[in-house]
């Protein structure tokens, strides 16, 4: 079988990994794919938003699976286009996608059918926008309604923040077009859990939970990223908990896409708020997220091949999904200035002595291999995971798989999972 991997992070790299571990699996192509992707399977020099360049690259290359991962595709189509022109795709359309590729969407879809989130409200005008604010009074979070790479949401402690958010997003347009509309939301307290489950439109199993930690610096401080780090499962999310989120907020999402004609196959990820009066949702994603991914993939026994065909065949009722009950830690090295400026092209050293530690692997992120050796290519460079009989265990040989690897200006973050 061969399959094509759209996209280039360590999101991706965990899924070629998994996917190779497979006996159905012959060939991989990964596009654009990165420096550790590239010593496992072929890169492919196509940005992952090329609608047409993929599809056409995967009919001449006759692809048996194309797998998108990243958000920006699957929002644009790609699903689509590659179904039309006969080839098999994992992933919602884009009409199912748009419940992460506009909040405004998903808000009202919540809205519509029960589903628990935060206040909110929608404008297309900065000064309505911070009427609303000043009304509200702060805390209180400001978001872009379309795709915003992770990084359009601003929890903001002042009304200043909250002003300057706004004009960031539709004024000064930080985050493009997805900066039209803004999504002002109440701002809600407690620990965050990520639950995702894999979906064939009908059938839901929910996946074993995790944690993300989104801000840059220890102790939840600094500016929001794509993820600083991940553990699987979250010590948070209690069998009760799980049950609760799985009927009435996992299948009520999934039977309201249905009923608004848009069924959701794939990879449904709901980002939670377990607040005082329950789970509130966060966020949808209509894919796996980063880097959680990265630490959950390890602790799934079942064939990934064996899930993705039972999601199009629509017969995951009765495909067995097994888990590890062990646990998983990520710590994401990124480059110095992370999410801001940051050098690249800083060599790697120590990757294979990490990875010389039991249970623990190496996802790239953001590197380049120049024939030699590994470079630094991104802002999130290496995820490095770790699985262990218990989450205290992880961490400890997760951090002693960082401490083997070194490159210039490292950022990382020394608490994933300590909280």
């Amino acid at each position: 079988m061969k399959i094509l991997m759209v996209g280039g992070g360590g999101r991706e790299h965990a899924l070629v990994w998994k996917l190779l571990k497979s006996p159905k699996v012959g060939e991989i192509h990964c596009a654009p794919g990165n420096g550790g992707i590239g010593r496992v399977a072929r890169n492919v020099p196509l940005a992952a938003t090329d609608i047409e360049g993929i599809t056409a690259y995967a009919v001449r290359e006759r692809m048996d699976w194309v797998f998108v991962a990243p958000d920006d595709p699957l929002a644009l189509g790609l699903t689509d286009a590659l179904e039309a022109a006969g080839v098999r795709a994992f992933g919602p359309g884009r009409d199912a996608a748009r419940i992460e590729g506009s909040k405004v969407f998903a808000k009202e879809l919540m809205k519509k059918y029960g589903i628990p989130t935060a206040d909110w409200a929608v404008f297309d005008d900065p000064a309505a926008a911070r009427d609303c604010v000043r009304a509200w009074g702060a805390p209180v979070v400001v978001k872009a309604d379309g795709l915003a790479l992770g990084k359009g949401v601003m929890v903001c402690a002042t009304l200043r923040e909250a002003e300057a958010a706004i004009d960031a997003i539709m004024i000064e347009r930080r985050f493009g077009n997805a900066g039209q509309r803004v999504v002002i939301e109440e701002c809600l307290t407690g620990p965050e859990v990520s639950a995702l489950c894999f979906t064939d439109g009908k059938t839901v199993v929910p996946m074993v939970s995790s944690q993300d930690h989104k801000r840059a610096l220890d102790g939840d401080m600094g500016m929001n990223t794509g993820g600083m780090g991940a553990i699987a499962p979250s010590p948070r999310y209690s069998p009760e908990l799980a049950g609760y989120v799985e009927e009435h907020i996992l299948k009520p999402t999934i039977a309201a896409m249905a009923r608004e004609g848009c069924p959701f196959r794939g990879v449904l990820y709901v980002g939670l708020m377990l607040t005082e009066k329950g789970p509130r949702v966060l966020e949808y994603n209509a894919r796996l997220g980063d880097p959680e991914t990265q630490a959950m993939l390890p602790l799934l026994e079942t064939d990934l091949v064996d899930i993705i065909e039972a999601i199009r065949e629509e017969r995951l009722a009765d495909c067995k999904i097994e888990w590890s009950a062990k646990s998983a830690v990520t710590v994401v090295m990124a480059s110095g200035g992370y999410p801001g400026s940051y050098r690249r092209g800083l060599p790697i050293t120590g990757i294979e002595a990490a990875q010389s530690l039991p249970g623990v692997t190496v996802f790239h992120a953001g590197t380049a291999w120049d024939g030699e050796r590994f470079l630094t290519a991104g802002g999130r460079v290496l995820g490095v995971t770790a699985l262990a009989g218990t989450l205290a265990d992880a961490i400890d040989r997760a951090y002693e798989g960082v401490a083997r690897i070194d490159f210039a200006d490292a950022h990382y973050r020394t608490d994933i999972g300590r909280r």
